[in-house]
């Protein structure tokens, strides 16, 4: 277990629907290249082989994971590929049945190189297995496991990625919520001054600052396309866009020239409760049909919860206070960044390994701790809200219907932010000391919880909704 998972480890931006079936996998490829040219053998590579194995198969071709793996292969970085050229790249390969391996090797690549398996391997239930070969000798093979959140483990390198974490110098080492409290005690300071000041073990105040606006820019575009885009969702669903009509209804007529005029003109937006509620779900929605849709997106902790934390971030933008300021957003996501750390060090953010309350779940009491800060809470306050969010999200389980981050993954981000403002309401009226479940108590339920649930209600698409209603049924 590393002491310390940075906040651009949790909050990553990358493309959707999926940061475990499609980010990951995208990452994997790249990291597979890379050790193709470190050991000598790139050159020499006549032909690729992939294998999916367990959930990263089952619900790969609604996570759009073999695209993933093309686009890695083809050297394209899915922080940076520009969107519009996705659909170009894929069908080039599609037509020519050959791959630009890293953007400068041509080799055959046909239906049959990348290849669905339904059996699970051992490790984790987001499996890939890459093999290169010069004709007929193997060159390479190599397993990969999409952990969740975009995290890649390379099979027997565990070890080294510790070492590499804890041989940095970190003034607060963190791996339980009691530990975070008791620093913030010690200092008289708040969970983001605690974060920010590990953070500053790996980054300058300008780069971590410079990062963060990159993160909340990129979810602010995200929220701004999604209310500005109407048509249906790719996959076969036939899902309408409902971020774009929501807006439109409650902006109620008011223009703007961009996103600043945009916040401007919500902000000056008489809003009623009902009105709340629509705006926190519209933000979420937004997010999350650009996720749908192979936009670009943040990992919050993960794409396929990608809505929960914009959402509430905006809400607390545009509702409660007019005038934040970039120094609120930070605290935020430093907050949210390092309940969200807490969770994978001591339990998971994979759907495919705990269902649904392991990403939604997980956003939510994120969400809900870095909003208590943000509204005045205490340190302990905020890990009370943090453990009410998860608290009632403990058994959540997966069951995306045709494998695709659309239903009803979309509407439980809608849900995931009010629960997390709720919990955050909640928390600043509870003494922390009378609180009787502790988070780290609820993230040691959810991590049993998560062992215990059914394998067909881990993102397999074998069980729940995506079995009584199912593809043939949209």
């Amino acid at each position: 277990m590393s002491q310390f998972i940075s906040v651009f480890d949790m909050l990553k931006i990358g493309v959707g629907p999926s940061s475990s079936h499609t980010l990951g996998p995208w990452r994997a490829a790249q990291q597979w290249i890379d050790k193709l040219k470190q050991e000598g053998h790139f050159d020499e590579v006549t032909s690729i082989h992939i294998d999916l194995y367990g959930s990263l198969s089952l619900t790969g071709k609604g996570h759009a994971t073999d695209v993933a793996i093309l686009l890695g292969l083809s050297g394209t970085d899915p922080e940076y590929i520009p969107i519009e050229s996705i659909d170009r790249i894929i069908s080039t390969i599609k037509e020519t049945n050959t791959i630009e391996l890293n953007g400068t090797k041509t080799i055959p690549c046909t239906k049959e190189t990348i290849v669905f398996n339904r059996d699970f391997l051992p490790f984790h239930s987001n499996g890939m297995t890459c093999i290169a070969f010069q004709h007929t000798k193997v060159l390479s093979k190599e397993t990969y496991y999409s952990i969740g959140g975009g995290f890649v483990i390379q099979e027997n390198a565990t070890a080294n990625k510790e070492n590499e974490f804890n041989k940095k110098n970190f003034p607060y080492p963190i791996s339980r919520a009691t530990e975070l409290e008791s620093y913030c005690e010690k200092e008289g300071t708040s969970i983001s001054a605690i974060v920010f000041q590990n953070e500053l073990a790996l980054k300058t105040a300008e780069e971590i600052d410079f990062e963060l606006k990159r993160i909340w820019e990129t979810m602010l575009e995200c929220m701004y396309t999604g209310c500005h885009t109407s048509g249906i969702l790719p996959g076969g669903l036939h899902v309408k866009r409902r971020a774009k009509d929501m807006h439109h209804k409650l902006i109620k007529g008011t223009t703007y020239k961009n996103q600043n005029d945009w916040i401007s003109a919500i902000r000056s937006t008489e809003v009623k409760f009902r009105e709340i509620l629509k705006w926190v779900s519209c933000f979420a929605l937004s997010v999350n049909e650009v996720n749908a849709s192979l936009g670009r997106v943040v990992t919050a902790p993960t794409n396929g919860s990608a809505g929960v934390i914009p959402a509430v971030l905006m809400y607390y933008l545009v509702i409660e206070n007019h005038h934040a300021s970039f120094e609120h957003i930070k605290k935020f996501l430093l907050v949210a960044g390092e309940i969200g750390s807490i969770f994978k060090k001591n339990a998971t953010i994979s759907a495919a390994m705990g269902g649904c309350q392991a990403e939604i779940g997980v956003s939510s009491a994120m969400a809900a701790g870095a909003l208590t800060e943000l509204l005045g809470g205490s340190p302990a306050q905020s890990l009370v809200a943090a453990e009410i969010a998860m608290e009632h999200h403990l058994g959540l389980t997966c069951d995306p219907i045709g494998g695709l981050v659309q239903i009803p993954c979309i509407e439980r981000n809608a849900m995931g932010a009010i629960k997390a403002i709720n919990a955050a309401e909640l928390a600043l009226e509870t003494d922390p000391k009378e609180a009787k479940v502790p988070l780290d108590k609820v993230i040691d339920t959810m991590w049993e919880t998560a062992k215990d649930m059914n394998r067909n209600y881990k993102e397999t698409s074998e069980g729940g909704l995506a079995v009584t209603v199912g593809l043939a049924d949209c």
